[in-house]
């Protein structure tokens, strides 16, 4: 069988908003409840189950690989929810885009504070080296 990434659990102080929040900046299904988790299932079928919690979120980075047009989509829904973003994961280039690689990358926050990464190409696959 070969391997494929299935899952991942996100923190958050209200799960169903946060799962909201994703499925609609990424345009995607709206979320399912299973258990204690408000799933997103993306196109290749990983879903970020996002799980309430009381306590103190420890922030993590989450990247999507998503094409020119659905770029677009997200980086207009970003400008248009007046959401800050920025170019970089340091977030040290705020109202800005990066070009890695030939694409177009950016970098934005959910309610909970996770980074999301929006990236038209893999990194690496177009020289850029950092």
């Amino acid at each position: 069988m070969a391997i494929h990434f299935n899952h991942t659990i996100l923190s958050a102080h209200d799960s169903k908003a946060s799962a909201d929040f994703l499925a609609d900046m990424l345009g995607l299904p709206a979320p399912r409840r299973w258990g204690p988790f408000h799933m997103v299932r993306t196109d290749n079928d990983a879903n970020l189950d996002y799980m309430e919690t009381e306590g103190q979120i420890v922030r993590q980075h989450y990247a999507f690989l998503v094409g020119d047009a659905e770029f677009e989509a997200i980086f207009n829904r970003i400008r248009e929810r007046n959401l800050s973003y920025w170019a970089d994961p340091g977030q040290r280039k705020p109202d800005e885009t990066n070009d890695h690689d030939g694409g177009r990358g950016v970098y934005f926050e959910d309610p909970n504070g996770h980074l999301l990464e929006i990236i038209t190409r893999p990194y690496g696959s177009g020289g850029w080296n950092p």
